[in-house]
């Protein structure tokens, strides 16, 4: 459970840097940017549990949570200008 909080918390702030590193021009709003962050971080935890990188229990480091999510905001960007468009 520790392992779940600390993930949202660091993607909480990987959501934030990962909207001012990621390219492009986002329409998304602070929540659903905390959101996507959030999303990110836990895709780099859980995935990297899947591949064997992290043990179970551990969460992954902030780095790869930013790495997620900026991996996160580029697949709803994709999504929401087929969309639009």
């Amino acid at each position: 459970m520790w392992s779940l909080i600390v993930a949202i918390v660091v993607g909480f702030i990987a959501g934030l840097i990962a909207r001012a590193i990621h390219p492009g021009e986002d329409k998304a709003g602070f929540i659903m940017t905390t959101l996507l962050g959030i999303s990110g971080a836990l895709l780099a935890t859980y995935g990297g549990r899947l591949l064997g990188l992290y043990d179970e229990g551990s969460s992954a480091g902030f780095i790869a949570s930013v790495i997620g999510a900026i991996v996160i905001l580029f697949i709803y960007n994709l999504i929401t200008k087929r969309r639009h468009v």
